[in-house]
């Protein structure tokens, strides 16, 4: 099946399991926390089982999901280099269980580290972003970007999640902004939608896993903009390592975002 054609076939099946498992749970759900902390319901987990089940409808593929434990992802990710689902069945899950309505459910197909196509969909806007790679990105049907991007980083909209950053870092964007205006919508998935559709032009995060950017990133680079770590290096998926990103709308921002966030490393 043509990449563009599967992202509109994983599109159906994300949307049909949001609104079946998922979303009777919000407004309802009870919080759990994992050992690392995180947020867990069992809107989480009923929903990456749904997924489990359909995704062969349209590749036949492992899943490596967001709820399995770190030895069974880094036994799925060496084992399956052909490819493999990379799932986040409630991305913002603390949103979710708070009855905030900025969350997703996150489904990308990866072969060897590199995104084909993949979902987020948010299921209370009822907005889906999806992307084929080489075929472009786009938003219930509509390509994006939606705007065009600022075109300095002074009149740009950030996404910065301040407490995974060095508190150093967080203090001067916090108080010597170069943006414009700073945002946190708690849903790491849907803050990448928002770069490829124009609404945050930059974006920060100190620590995301594969199942954070694996769709968001392949948005953003359809869309036109431009992903590396905060130093300028390529981004290696690997979902064993949390991963800083810095994100841009565009070439021209994401260098002049990295040449900001360089000098505020280097100056006391």
């Amino acid at each position: 099946m043509p990449r563009l054609a599967a992202a509109r076939a994983l599109d159906s099946v994300v949307r049909e399991i949001a609104r079946e498992i998922t979303m009777p749970f919000y407004l309802k759900a009870v919080r759990s926390h994992k050992a690392d902390g995180s947020t867990l319901t069992e809107a989480d987990e009923l929903t990456q089982h749904a997924l489990v089940e359909r995704l062969p409808e349209i590749q036949e593929a492992p899943v490596l999901g967001e709820e399995m434990t770190a030895a069974q992802q880094a036994e799925l990710w060496h084992a399956s280099r052909e490819g493999l689902w990379v799932i986040d069945p409630i991305d913002g899950t603390t949103n979710f269980a708070n009855g905030i309505p900025i969350f997703g459910l996150s489904v990308a197909y990866v072969v060897e580290g590199a995104t084909q196509f993949g979902v987020v969909y948010n299921p209370v806007a009822d907005e889906s972003f999806y992307a084929a790679r080489g075929a472009g990105a786009w938003l219930n049907g509509i390509r994006l970007p939606l705007r065009r991007s600022a075109a300095t980083l002074s009149d740009s909209v950030g996404g910065v999640d301040f407490k995974r950053i060095p508190a150093r870092l967080a203090t001067r964007l916090a108080n010597e902004s170069p943006c414009y205006s700073l945002r946190n919508f708690g849903s790491s998935a849907l803050e990448w939608c928002y770069v490829a559709a124009g609404r945050l032009d930059v974006y920060l995060h100190g620590g995301q896993m594969l199942w954070d950017y694996a769709v968001g990133r392949l948005l953003v680079e359809e869309s036109g903009g431009q992903a590396t770590d905060p130093q300028g290096l390529p981004i290696a998926p690997d979902p064993r390592v949390k991963q800083a990103v810095a994100v841009a709308a565009s070439p021209a921002l994401h260098k002049e975002w990295l040449s900001w966030l360089e000098r505020s490393a280097d100056e006391p």
